[in-house]
């Protein structure tokens, strides 16, 4: 996750020069300040904007007197989009920051940012780190503005046209999905049936819950696994043991309301921590302290939902209150980034690695956040792995990462009925590379649940998506979809996850009508339309494949 702040602040630098210049080539310049100047050029054009001007934007908000003229040649969403980048901040120091920027993904990205500030002398790799170091040092620590004031040159120069290049290039993913929406549009439309329901349940089940808290050590690979336990008085071996898999970077609480709501119906939910790639991994990581991810991760994580289970099993004949109550051998996993390609994995999906070895040695420039991190198992010295654990009978896989992991038929080995949530704006594991590109490939029974205008963090409890309200909207994370705005997905998971569990136990036809077609329309609202497939049709497959083909 370390690289994901770097990524947005490079972003942002490019859309703030860019959005700069569209103003400035059709006025009159303004008047520069030495050693503090961003001059945009465009061929044979240049115009210089002051440092201190662009300060007092991201002070105050309001746009000086003398960037007024250009202020009115930009569009809202320009002028949005410009502050936005100005103060935004970077939670990097200079340790992290030398780490990342040691990386190859980091020397790609320095590598690119020389034809976008491009230096005549040659120094282009070194001016560029010592600004972002010394940026990162700064007392407001790293930004758009400490770089711009840490640069050694008396002004810095930015290729307008180079700049709109790389811009365009990062994230491809996003934007092909993004395309791809626009495309198959018209399938989309649909009318809202009248459904006659069972009941709702989307409401709390009526049982009390309680969280067991474990701390439990695998020290046959010296992990120390936190566990919350989830449960209520209703629980029952008739209804299998629920498991949860947290993304890179995150904790084990994600997915708290869906873990309460499942509890609640009687459902036993263990919700673990992946010690190597959680958020005190990744904390470390930024403090260079440890790796951000390192290859073993990929294998470790299924390997940890196999030792829960195991103790889970345990606690089945020990505990007071457990005791006969956790199916272990009929149990369900749920996912969510990263950890949808830990459900895949033990769902039965094979690593690999061969094509993900040669793609990561190419360019990284334009890979999404998902492609990234998939680029770490680069490290692993096999080509292929088998993780499946026989016991997990179900697969929820919420905005998993799939392209680069699984290779050409890994995802074909999946053993289970499985259900797969993509959100369409999501910039994180863009949809159609990560989800819809390879949902073919899973055999049936299987379901696609797509959220137009659903985003990363929108399935996520609130309670660890509050910190992403008000971010800028940036070409690689963007605005998120959460909190009360995201209220309508969670409530559509809760039904599915729901409805998927059930489908193991003795009410599986009562719950039957809530992973079809129709509810999925009936759930949806006018700002996040709802879709629920359990086969590509032909018509949109031919566009995915056109996709595909020009992303080859």
């Amino acid at each position: 996750m370390s690289i994901r702040p770097y990524f947005r602040w490079f972003s942002s630098m490019v859309s703030v020069c860019s959005a700069i210049a569209i103003g400035t080539f059709s006025s009159v310049t303004s008047s520069a300040k030495a050693a503090e100047t961003v001059v945009v050029r465009k061929g044979i054009l240049e115009s210089s904007i002051s440092v201190a001007d662009l300060r007092e934007l991201a002070k105050t908000g309001k746009v000086p007197k003398k960037l007024q003229t250009y202020a009115d040649l930009l569009s809202e969403a320009q002028r949005s989009q410009i502050f936005g980048a100005l103060t935004a901040k970077i939670p990097l120091n200079v340790v992290g920051l030398s780490n990342l920027l040691n990386t190859r993904i980091g020397s790609a990205i320095l590598t690119d940012l020389t034809t976008v500030i491009p230096r005549r002398d040659g120094a282009g790799v070194q001016a560029l780190r010592a600004a972002l170091v010394l940026g990162a040092n700064a007392p407001e620590g790293l930004s758009v503005l400490s770089f711009i004031e840490s640069y050694p040159s008396s002004r810095v120069v930015v290729d307008l046209d180079r700049a709109f290049s790389v811009l365009g290039n990062l994230n491809a993913g996003f934007w092909q999905t993004q395309r791809f929406m626009a495309a198959i549009a018209p399938q989309l439309a649909a009318v809202k049936p009248a459904l006659n329901l069972p009941f709702d349940p989307t409401l709390p089940g009526p049982n009390s819950v309680q969280v067991l808290k474990l701390d439990l050590n695998d020290s046959a690979r010296n992990r120390r696994i936190p566990v919350d336990v989830y449960w209520s008085k209703a629980a029952t071996a008739d209804k299998p043991t629920i498991v949860f898999s947290h993304g890179l970077g995150s904790v084990r609480t994600d997915l708290r309301y869906l873990a309460e709501h499942l509890a609640s119906y009687g459902y036993v939910v263990a919700a673990l921590e992946h010690p190597g790639s959680n958020e005190t991994n990744t904390n470390a990581a930024i403090a260079g302290k440890s790796r951000l991810l390192a290859p073993q991760e990929f294998l470790d994580r299924p390997k940890d939902i196999s030792f829960v289970l195991d103790e889970l099993a345990k606690l089945n004949k020990t505990d007071d209150n457990l005791q006969g109550k956790i199916a272990i051998d009929r149990s369900m996993i749920i996912g969510y980034s990263f950890g949808g390609a830990t459900a895949l994995s033990v769902a039965g999906a094979e690593l690999q690695l061969s094509g993900l070895k040669q793609r990561c040695q190419g360019d990284l420039i334009g890979f999404s956040l998902g492609e990234g991190i998939q680029c770490a198992a680069a490290g692993l010295p096999e080509e292929r792995y088998q993780l499946r654990d026989a016991r997990i009978k179900r697969a929820i896989v919420m905005n998993p990462t799939t392209s680069l992991l699984f290779g050409e038929t890994g995802l074909s080995k999946i053993k289970i009925p499985t259900l797969i949530v993509a959100g369409s704006a999501d910039k994180t594991t863009p949809a159609l590379v990560e989800q819809i590109a390879g949902f073919p490939k899973i055999p049936s029974p299987k379901w696609l649940v797509g959220f137009v205008g659903g985003t990363h963090l929108s399935v996520k409890d609130p309670s660890t998506t509050l910190d992403q309200v008000g971010r800028p909207s940036t070409v690689i994370t963007g605005d998120e979809l959460v909190g009360d705005q995201a209220a309508s997905i969670r409530n559509y998971i809760k039904v599915i996850s729901l409805a998927m569990a059930a489908q193991l136990t003795d009410e599986a036809e009562k719950y039957a009508i809530f992973l079809t077609p129709e509810y999925a329309q009936f759930s949806s609202t006018n700002a996040i339309p709802v879709r629920l497939i359990t086969e590509i049709p032909p018509e949109t497959n031919a566009v995915v494949q056109t996709f595909i083909q020009g992303n080859k």
